[in-house]
């Protein structure tokens, strides 16, 4: 039997993470090829699942029961599309070192009995719980399934020990207790597991990063007077779906008098000649998430507008600068000003404008850097994250604002960016 088929028995080996620092970060083809060494499925499945365990040996719960779709996927490497995002309806236990389960909706379960051979066959099963409240838990499925998982547990030998929940709904967290499981915080358990990409991680981040630098070529060629935010928004779309992008979850498209203070979010809005826009594009490959921002001006640009891309970009330079292994985030968020000092009350209210979140399977991971956050409670800053770093600059003409972001990579001495698109300088679009 091969090790694909023996997800229970791992080695110290697959919790290595493989990185290669010596070249550029690879950006291979959407495909796999047999003449290049790419993305190897099987090792990151291994790391995946031997970087939970690990986490789960270090926390005090002895099983993890999972209902997060990232969480899921990176346990599991199981996925039944965008479709299941917010749907509540599938569901996954890791107990000690057996081997996962995972209970998927309908036929999904059949399918990955005969397409997921990593997966022990009888450990995919068919079944659903709330789907967020539209089954009622007096149907009884809730009841059966936290009876199910306690027995699971129970036949795990780790009866008693706390069960890690990432999120449920009230409902099962009230049948797991009736259950007798004693339920504890299981997202902060993940998240630590998350916080270290391997190399294939990697490769699939800057995988996808690729794609968001075809589509800023794209949208400076197309910004003109005339054409409208949501426009770009359908155009941008069309190119990730043809270039294999699983979900393109949100794409910001912000010009004008609308850039301050930032909505983040898109309208039918058309571009007028002078205007600042900026926009984000959120989008994952093979579930390996972008966020990227770039901010352009349409035809020509004002000293204003120019001054306030200058200073988004010496903070974002100066965040990257500080990127390396030891460093800590409230070191980073320091560099950044405070809310007051760009227009806003508190640090709440500019949360997310100076900022830092780690990139994987979800848009935010670890670590978060935010003067909200970070200069209390400071994380370090580890070999093998990728996170993203984004900058905020309101124009002094009252509702032009510059907004940039940089996707890093922490190698074994400093970082290396993977978002490509050229920002040193303020871009001009169709200039005049």
């Amino acid at each position: 039997m091969s090790r694909a088929l023996t997800p229970n028995v791992l080695t110290p080996q697959d919790l290595e993470p493989n990185w290669q620092w010596e070249g550029r970060l690879p950006a291979w083809g959407p495909t796999q090829v047999d003449f290049e060494r790419r993305v190897d499925h099987d090792r990151l499945r291994r790391y995946r699942l031997s970087r939970t365990r690990e986490a789960l040996r270090k926390s005090s719960a002895g099983s993890l029961l999972l209902f997060d779709v990232n969480n899921i996927r990176y346990v599991t490497s199981t996925k039944i599309g965008e479709w299941e995002r917010d749907k509540m309806c599938r569901f996954a236990l890791l107990t000690g070192d057996d081997a996962p389960h995972v209970w998927d909706f309908g036929s999904a379960a059949v399918h990955h009995r005969k397409y997921s051979d990593w997966l022990v066959p009888d450990h995919c099963h068919a079944g659903v719980v709330g789907m967020r409240g539209t089954i009622p838990p007096s149907f009884g499925l809730m009841k059966k399934y936290a009876e199910d998982i306690a027995g699971l547990i129970e036949d795990a030998g780790m009866k008693g020990m706390p069960v890690g929940v990432d999120y449920a709904e009230t409902a099962m967290f009230e049948a797991l207790k009736e259950a007798g499981l004693n339920v504890v915080d299981g997202q902060q358990i993940m998240l630590s597991a998350r916080e270290i990409k391997n190399w294939d991680e990697i490769q699939l981040l800057t995988q996808a990063a690729s794609m968001v630098d075809g589509v800023y070529h794209m949208i400076y060629e197309e910004l003109k007077p005339g054409v409208r935010e949501n426009e770009i928004v359908a155009m941008s779309n069309k190119l990730l779906y043809e270039w294999g992008s699983d979900d393109v979850e949100a794409i910001n498209a912000i010009s004008g008098e609308r850039c301050n203070p930032h909505p983040h979010n898109f309208t039918d809005r058309m571009f007028r000649p002078g205007d600042q826009a900026f926009f984000d594009i959120l989008q994952s490959y093979q579930g390996y998430r972008t966020c990227y921002y770039r901010t352009f001006n349409i035809g020509k640009s004002t000293p204003a507008q120019v001054d306030a891309y200058v200073k988004a970009r010496e903070w974002i330079d100066a965040s990257i600068q500080a990127i390396k292994p030891g460093v800590t985030t409230d070191q980073v968020a320091k560099l950044w000003p405070k809310a007051e000092e760009f227009g806003f009350p508190d640090e709440l209210s500019a949360f997310g404008l100076q900022f830092g979140h780690g990139l994987g399977l979800a848009l935010h991971e670890r670590p978060i850097i935010s003067r909200a956050v970070s200069l209390d409670k400071p994380m370090e800053i580890q070999t093998g994250m990728v996170f993203a770093l984004e900058t905020y600059c309101p124009a002094s003409d009252g509702y032009s604002a510059a907004r940039i972001e940089e996707e890093v990579v922490v190698t074994d001495t400093g970082c290396e960016v993977i978002s490509l698109f050229p920002a040193e300088e303020l871009p001009i679009a169709n200039r005049y």
